[in-house]
């Protein structure tokens, strides 16, 4: 197959469609030291464009994780532009929960992969393994619970699991950008590398446990319960409890140890 050539307009990818996309992380961006901010970018654009086709109402959750998968593959390995419009064809939908933004998006997504070819090999390596984190922690939201629309609500299994969770879809992040940093900023060539990552991952993790904790009546609407199963149960709780408002003040001592 042909590897992706499509010419790349690195001033839309990076500002126009960045900027559409990514609300106030298109702020933080610009900020950085300019050699930063490009991986950066890149890394969450390809993130942005998997997170749009895992949560497109324009499918049926089936749908969407083989989609899904076959764009975890494209960053693995080498992609093609044929491959890449297969997999986003049908979710370019405005509407079904895919804004006019995300749309335009998918349709460059296969200059990101090119922007993404271009750099150093080093540079990919951290991209990608980032990328391929983060679909992880979709595919594990698509596989746990249940479609949006279904009535029914699904849990996650152990404090463990919502650890891990919180990891792939936030903690990582904060390891990869210690490693941008690194690589990017000589005045940081003595930091302990693994030590800094540890720390970057633990911000990450708890920025996602913040989110997790203010939006847990959205998620349940949707569906889906990050708080553990059997802590729920511990209290005489199910996750379908949770959606009775009545129930609230039986689930804050569920809530509490996360929060502290």
């Amino acid at each position: 197959m042909t590897p992706v050539v499509k010419q790349v307009d690195n001033r839309l990818l990076l500002r126009d469609i960045l900027k559409g996309v990514s609300r106030s992380f298109y702020l933080t961006i610009r900020v950085l030291p300019s050699n930063m901010q490009r991986p950066v970018a890149v890394a969450y654009l390809l993130a942005r464009a998997a997170d749009t086709i895992a949560d497109t109402r324009a499918l049926p959750p089936h749908e969407r994780l083989e989609k899904l998968l076959a764009f975890r593959a494209q960053v693995e390995g080498s992609s093609t532009e044929e491959a890449v419009s297969r997999i986003v064809s049908g979710v370019r939908v405005p509407g079904d929960g895919v804004s006019p933004a995300e749309t335009a998006l998918l349709g460059s997504v296969g200059s990101v992969f090119a922007l993404l070819a271009a750099m150093p090999e080093s540079e990919q390596a951290r991209i990608r393994s980032v990328v391929i984190t983060l679909t992880r922690g979709m595919e594990l939201d698509l596989t746990t619970f249940p479609a949006e629309d279904s009535g029914s609500v699904a849990a996650l299994r152990s404090p463990e699991e919502l650890d891990c969770y919180t990891y792939l879809v936030a903690g990582c992040v904060g390891g990869f950008w210690t490693a941008v940093a690194m690589a990017h900023d000589p005045r940081l060539s003595r930091w302990d590398a693994a030590r800094m990552s540890e720390l970057g991952v633990r911000f990450g993790k708890a920025l996602q446990l913040t989110n997790v904790l203010r939006d847990v009546p959205r998620d349940l609407r949707n569906g889906r319960c990050y708080l553990p199963e059997p802590e729920l149960a511990r209290f005489g709780l199910a996750p379908v409890d949770l959606l009775d408002p009545a129930n609230a003040a039986h689930a804050r001592p569920v809530l509490t140890p996360w929060i502290r």
